[in-house]
């Protein structure tokens, strides 16, 4: 009744790092407010982005929505911070980065079937998961390296969750009061979709401006990616999968003019939002709540939970340490920490 691709979709639903999304920072700890996105919200919002650019261009849409939905399955608690932190901890055994775990999650952590670890899933999901790159990712594992490009499906995914971050992390930053209308008027690309929505839609709020603008930014993107793309398969003469894999450069890509106003973009969040005061002082408590964790398990391993002490005692390697807390959700995290080291919380 499924092909292979809905099948490695399904095992992504109903796997347990999937739901564990839901508790996962993306800037914003869990605590600050209901309305702000989570990993799981931004997952959802990857995933039917591109599904459109996969369908827009005749390609493999449960592939697509398979390799979106299992993107960020490797992040470990507190978002980027939290992945910094890590790699930090790890430095002596190479360090750590989430599109490998990633990997690791759905290869061996998940353990739901008697006959595999793992979820088993597909080559090319699995292609797509270690081969996803954006600003804030790295290529993982050798073994999908003798291409250097993933799949069209991989690469699609690629531009749909850099769509995503930018645009969600404008309605988030405005709605925290950390962004203003005014101040990111000084992006072009918001300047034009937020100056088009208030001459379509003169008499409404200005909230109800700020979420069509987002979704006008969304929109105008999604039709650049799926432009450029057509216009690259038609210039490198692409006909199969091995054609993607070898083209001279990337495919589902931005046109140069959209690179040019989307860096702007992410220039104007890395200075306002990501490193607004209170998004560094949550940084640093994500920072110091990781690291608290990892060495009071290291130098005591008993406090571990049973089957990840026995773990431990045969690997006798820190990673096994990271594995655990990467799986943490941020409330997971911060109630272990209050169990460690607050002498009135109970154990």
């Amino acid at each position: 009744m499924r092909t292979a691709f809905q099948r490695d979709r399904d095992r992504i639903i109903h796997s347990s790092a999937f739901r564990r999304l839901e508790y996962k920072t993306q800037v914003f700890v869990y605590h600050e407010g209901d309305y702000f996105r989570t990993r799981l919200t931004h997952t959802i919002e990857v995933a039917q982005i591109s599904r459109t650019i996969a369908r827009s261009l005749g390609v493999n849409e449960d592939l697509t929505e398979a390799v979106a939905l299992a993107h960020d399955m490797g992040h470990p608690p507190f978002g980027h911070s939290g992945e910094k932190t890590l790699n930090e901890l790890l430095a002596d055994e190479g360090g750590f980065n989430h599109n490998f775990h990633s990997l690791k999650v759905v290869d061996f952590l998940e353990k739901k079937y008697p006959s595999f670890d793992g979820l088993n899933l597909t080559f090319e999901v699995r292609e797509g998961i270690a081969k996803h790159s954006t600003d804030y990712d790295h290529e993982g594992p050798s073994e999908f390296s003798s291409y250097p490009f993933a799949s069209l499906e991989g690469q699609i995914v690629d531009s749909a969750d850099e769509i995503a971050y930018n645009s969600h992390d404008i309605d988030d930053g405005i709605a925290s009061g950390m962004l203003s209308i005014d101040g990111i008027m000084a992006v072009r690309l918001w300047r034009n979709c937020f100056g088009e929505v208030k001459k379509r839609y003169p008499s409404e709020s200005e909230k109800t401006h700020r979420l069509v603008s987002v979704s006008r930014l969304i929109g105008e993107q999604v039709t650049d990616v799926i432009s450029q793309a057509r216009s690259k398969i038609d210039r490198f003469h692409i006909r199969t999968v091995e054609d993607i894999r070898t083209a001279p450069e990337r495919i589902a890509v931005f046109s140069p003019e959209m690179e040019e106003m989307n860096e702007e973009l992410k220039a104007f969040l890395m200075k306002h939002l990501y490193r607004q005061h209170r998004v560094v002082r949550m940084s640093g408590k994500a920072e110091r709540i990781l690291k608290d964790l990892f060495r009071t398990y290291l130098e005591i391993p008993e406090q571990l939970p049973p089957d990840v002490y026995r773990e431990f005692q045969k690997s006798k390697s820190k990673r096994t340490i990271a594995d655990y807390i990467a799986q943490m959700t941020d409330k997971f995290a911060i109630d272990e920490h209050n169990k460690l080291f607050n002498p009135y919380e109970k154990v």
